[in-house]
């Protein structure tokens, strides 16, 4: 593979035309290892930007005007980066942009072969500018806000403490998806702060002494310990099945709002740049033609956040990102106000699910909001991508998906803009199982939860659906049609076994009660709910309500109606579910996380009227082996039809079953 020296596109830098661009201004490449067998040039460095305040596109960015200013009167962020450009003779003109989770790129994990076969462009760089930097982490260095005198910005932060070691003294206020690396406390006397005690979710609030408990590490030196403001300290020693929230005031927020402008810019400079300000060059300068963004989870609500705040649009002007796959993403990132957490996952009292969150317009009557739509911004300026929605069961379970199909008030569904196509998979765990077609032993569950780990698998079908998207944006060839439950086909129910024709299997258990609720919060006056964008002055927020929620209905073994047609769906070995139950701690008996379970079938006709089994045994469904492969060969035969799997991964997936010891 042969890339142009840094002599030879200086020179080709000097023969282009010069241009604004959007406002990196400074690229690095500090690393160049070989990629994917060679064929690719891993490249790692930092970018550095500018923005402007005062530009129209930056206003929506909380607290940037409390930011320091450099001598141009802009505001300076870095990040750090990872690029995988093809062999410029190779180049497919196709810039794949992938957002990182937590700090964790994919790039930095894996690269996809169907990407680097056709020769696209591979990019990630740093948005969360909480993380502490680290190798191997993308991260975001962005400045603290503060005061116009120059003094220091207060406010309420409130951090929630579970599932500690039994009898430790010591907890971190730092660790987890919650943590508060950047909120220090503005003073470690707690009397000036709340930390309290709950053994549920709804279960009574016991405030801890302030004497009883200090901002300190006891892990080497007994209470009152060592003054650490990143840790607490309790002098009796935690209990494991308790929850413990601490509130204290916070001083110096970061600007964190400045990751999606430093994403948008980072993107368009690639995308669109010679150069950056200093003459070094853009290694996929004038070879790129569309841009895609991808995001997974935290990340997928990132790319949700970045349309609806209108990000996909550069200062120049022109779209961002051409296409987008928002996967198992079913709220907006709590990023862009001040003391924000971005790591969050739909606890309690974390905000996330307060925005907008569905594509078309819809009226928010419940939460007394008016009509507005995902799209809205971009919408106006024209900069709306093409947009592939990809999520699962437990997205409905533990995330708070409901809204965005049926409103808060789940009566009705929402209509789908003709940009936007919907995949739903069916009797998944978060991000799907790892597939194959093995039969658990018997009580052998999950991590910490009471049901087997479902294996059931989305990533052949995300394969055949990144396809379809890469196509859509490049060639215009129209994606497969939407696939997901509806309300007015009555395959999305209230979260209740009866509501669902969930079948009563004995000893095992029901998914009433389980699904994470959608509360309404109230965080104060200076909070714009419907943006995520503000000040919180409440903290914990007061609960004005709940909102109704739907979920799939199931069918009498178990199994969603509804959504792709996945092969263990239609060739099921057991009951695939979106939900588990926690076995121990502070959650017992409520949803296990994100996790999905697997109720299995009895092996034969005797077994499953030993145990009273409601469901078809394995046997009596299929008959023999054959008969099971046969089934396997159906199913994977509907989902090439669909264009909804490739066939190498069908091939694949028969020879799989065929392998297995189903009914040897």
């Amino acid at each position: 593979m042969h890339f142009p020296g840094p002599c030879l596109l200086s020179a080709l830098v000097l023969l282009l035309p010069s241009q604004v661009i959007a406002r990196v201004t400074r690229v690095v490449v500090e690393t160049r290892t070989p990629a994917s067998e060679g064929r690719y040039l891993k490249l790692t460095g930092r970018c550095w930007g500018e923005l402007d305040p005062d530009h129209a596109l930056n206003g929506i960015i909380n607290d940037l005007r409390l930011a320091p200013r450099n001598a141009h009167g802009q505001v300076e962020y870095s990040a750090t980066f990872t690029l995988l450009p093809a062999d410029p003779a190779k180049m497919s003109g196709l810039l794949l942009y992938e957002v990182p989770n937590r700090g964790n790129s994919p790039l930095n994990a894996r690269t996809f072969a169907d990407d680097t076969a056709a020769g696209h462009a591979l990019l990630s760089s740093g948005w969360q500018g909480d993380l502490v930097p680290r190798p191997g982490i993308e991260s975001l260095t962005v400045p603290v806000a503060r005061n116009a005198d120059g003094s220091s910005i207060e406010g309420p932060v409130l951090a929630r403490l579970s599932n500690l070691a039994a009898g430790g003294h010591t907890a971190s206020l730092t660790s987890g998806f919650a943590g508060l690396a950047y909120q220090r406390p503005t003073t470690l006397d707690t009397s000036k702060a709340l930390l309290t005690r709950q053994a549920s979710d709804d279960g009574q609030v016991v405030a801890i002494p302030s004497a009883d408990w200090a901002f300190a590490d006891c892990s080497e030196t007994p209470f009152p310990g060592r003054a650490d403001p990143t840790k607490i300290c309790l002098k009796g020693g935690f209990s494991s099945d308790a929850l413990y929230q601490v509130v204290y005031t916070a001083k110096d927020p970061l600007v964190l709002g400045i990751g999606l402008a430093a994403t948008r810019d980072i993107v368009s400079f690639f995308r669109q740049a010679r150069h950056d300000d200093d003459g070094t060059p853009n290694p996929l300068a004038a070879r790129i033609r569309h841009a895609i963004g991808s995001g997974t989870s935290q990340s997928g609500n990132f790319v949700k956040t970045m349309i609806h705040l209108g990000f996909n649009q550069d200062e120049d002007g022109r779209r961002v990102w051409d296409g987008v796959n928002a996967n198992i993403a079913a709220r907006l990132t709590p990023l862009n106000f001040r003391f924000a957490i971005p790591g969050g996952a739909a606890g309690l009292f974390e905000p996330g699910s307060e925005g907008v969150l569905w594509w078309g317009p819809y009226k928010d009557d419940v939460r007394h909001r008016k009509t507005a739509s995902l799209l809205d911004r971009c919408r106006a300026t024209r900069s709306c991508p093409k947009i592939m929605e990809t999520f699962g069961s437990a997205e409905f379970w533990g995330l708070r998906m409901s809204p965005g199909l049926a409103g808060t008030d789940g009566a009705a569904d929402i209509p789908l803009p003709a940009e936007v196509r919907r995949y739903y998979f069916p009797g998944v765990t978060h991000g799907g199982g790892g597939g194959g077609f093995r039969i658990p032993e018997a009580g052998q569950a999950g991590r910490n939860c009471l049901l087997p780990d479902n294996p059931n698998s989305t990533a052949e079908v995300m394969r055949a659906l990144r396809k379809a998207l890469l196509e859509w944006v490049v060639k215009g060839d129209p994606p497969p049609p939407r696939v997901y439950p509806r309300v007015d086909r009555g395959e999305l129910v209230p979260p209740d076994h009866q509501a669902m024709g969930f079948p009563v299997i004995p000893g095992v258990p029901l998914p009433d009660n389980l699904a994470n609720g959608f509360p309404i919060y109230d965080f104060g006056p200076g909070f714009r709910d419907a943006d995520l964008l503000g000040v919180i002055s409440v903290q914990p927020p007061v609960v004005r309500g709940t909102v109704p929620i739907v979920v799939p209905r199931t069918d009498a073994d178990g199994n969603e109606v509804g959504g792709v047609p996945l092969v263990l769906n239609q060739a099921p070995l057991g009951s695939y579910l979106g939900w588990n139950v926690t076995a121990s701690g502070y959650q017992k008996g409520r949803g296990c996380g994100f996790s999905g379970g697997l109720i299995p079938f009895a092996r034969t006709k005797a077994e499953r009227l030993e145990t009273g089994d409601p469901r078809l045994s394995i046997e009596e469904r299929y008959g023999t082996h054959e008969g099971y492969v046969a089934k396997v060969r159906a199913a994977a035969r509907r989902l090439v039809e669909m264009h909804l799997l490739l066939d190498e991964d069908a091939r694949r997936l028969v020879r799989e079953a065929d392998a297995s010891q189903v009914l040897r």
